[in-house]
């Protein structure tokens, strides 16, 4: 059996945070809706699912269609069975993760980020599957003092630290 990698990049623009991670069963894509709902706020969401039995469709939900039609895009081209893709505005992962982690279907997240993003899709004669993720840009150097301040300033900020 041979295998080939394939990198898929995930199109969003700069000010769209995606999600993408892998489940077992089609009730996922209602799920997840429920979840990003109950989040509550001025989230805007896109949630989509690759089944990967049956009629083998790319599931959709959301509330904003265009980053419906984002999270759609990104499940076409990785096409690897029962991962999903969330893409979403006006709210970040972190406000969302805990409660993704906890829809009883949902496996493993692979990554919750805005950084541009390429998936690592492992190809087979049987299917496909998401081995990796590259997301952002490799460090270029240790953060200092001054570094150290303005990243407690930035989450106090933004109120994520008080």
């Amino acid at each position: 059996m041979s295998i080939e990698i394939e990198v898929v990049p995930i199109d969003k623009p700069d000010d769209v945070n995606v999600i993408v991670g892998q489940s077992h069963f089609i009730k996922t894509v209602e799920d997840l809706h429920e979840v990003l709902v109950g989040v509550g706020g001025p989230l805007r969401f896109g949630v989509a699912f690759c089944e990967a039995s049956g009629a083998r469709l790319v599931r959709r939900t959301g509330n904003d269609e265009d980053l419906v039609d984002l999270a759609v895009a990104a499940a076409v081209s990785i096409a690897a069975g029962h991962v999903f893709v969330v893409m979403l505005r006006e709210g970040f992962p972190v406000s969302v993760l805990n409660q993704i982690k906890n829809v009883p279907e949902v496996c493993t997240v692979y990554c919750a980020t805005a950084n541009p993003v390429q998936m690592l899709v492992a190809v087979t004669e049987s299917g496909r599957g998401v081995t990796g993720v590259i997301d952002g840009q490799p460090p270029v150097g240790i953060e200092s003092e001054k570094d150290v301040q303005e990243r407690k300033d930035l989450l106090r900020a933004i109120g994520y630290k008080l």
